[in-house]
């Protein structure tokens, strides 16, 4: 059976997650300037900044939802998906992979 499903650019472009690259980050410097699609948590994690694309995504500068703060922790094994420019930790250890949006 064919597969009929369709893809925008975008969507090819952010399957290839890392293919741009991917960022390991086990402490607080700031990471800014990047197209982060995918953060995968290595251990418990707290953002000090998580900067959305849009207010479509979530982050410290709110967007969908309550904006986050370093009191909210994700754990480790988790992924999360969005489009994100920079990113500074509060505590615990990441990698961020590139894409383009």
């Amino acid at each position: 059976m064919a597969d009929d499903r369709k893809y925008s650019s975008q969507q090819v472009d952010n399957m290839g997650l890392g293919q741009v690259g991917a960022i390991f980050e086990d402490g607080t410097t700031a990471v800014s300037s990047k197209k982060i699609v995918a953060i995968q948590f290595v251990d418990d994690s707290a953002f000090t900044t998580l900067t959305p694309s849009t207010s479509d995504f979530i982050g410290t500068a709110g967007g969908n939802g309550d904006a986050i703060d370093s009191s909210n922790s994700f754990p480790a094994g988790m992924t999360i998906y969005g489009q994100w420019t920079a990113f500074t930790l509060a505590s615990g250890t990441i990698i961020a992979y590139q894409g383009s949006f």
